[in-house]
């Protein structure tokens, strides 16, 4: 009579299954999910640096100091004034800062992840790539308006997984600068 009645034994309904706590000592973000064998991992700069010699700062002076004459003798606005010294200071300190270098996963399942951010796919409408003077980038289109285009920078050996990876979930267009991607490319921002 003494059965061992454990394998009968159920949860009640108000008892919830206890679900592991990450651990805190993880090297992976709690945010992020445990790669698969179709995720693909890549380092890259965030931008490409452009080297600026003399003779564009010298350039930019120049604009910076028509700029403050319009306002002077035209819109005499003092405020204006201080927002083009304020834009040009911040143009100079971003244009010297040195690109980072950050880690991205593109796994199938959420998206793309820059750093620890995820972009998930159902945010974006397609996809297209882009080559900038040998260098190859991922633009990412969004779905809402106003929203910023992503782009990418991959080395040259990740870029077929990449592809194949992104034209499961997205369809693949092929991409054109607009004046404003064309504008600061010229002026190596």
């Amino acid at each position: 009579m003494n059965e061992d009645r454990s394998q009968y034994w159920q949860p009640e309904p108000s008892q919830a299954p206890v679900e592991p706590t990450p651990d805190a000592n993880s090297d992976v973000p709690s945010s992020i999910e445990e790669p698969d064998a179709d995720s693909v991992t890549w380092t890259a700069q965030e931008y490409i640096q452009q080297d600026k010699g003399r003779g564009w700062y010298a350039l930019f002076a120049l604009v910076v100091l028509v700029f403050l004459a319009i306002d002077f003798f035209v819109l005499r606005s003092w405020t204006f004034s201080i927002l083009v010294v304020v834009m040009a200071i911040s143009v100079v300190v971003y244009s010297r800062r040195p690109p980072r270098t950050i880690t991205y996963v593109l796994s199938p399942r959420q998206g793309l992840y820059i750093a620890e951010q995820l972009y998930p796919f159902e945010n974006f409408k397609a996809f297209g790539l882009l080559n900038d003077q040998g260098h190859y980038s991922i633009m990412m289109i969004p779905r809402k308006r106003f929203m910023p285009a992503v782009s990418v920078f991959f080395p040259p050996e990740a870029g077929e997984k990449i592809v194949d990876v992104l034209g499961k979930q997205l369809p693949m267009q092929e991409l054109k600068l607009d004046f404003v991607d064309i504008l600061v490319r010229k002026l190596r921002l």
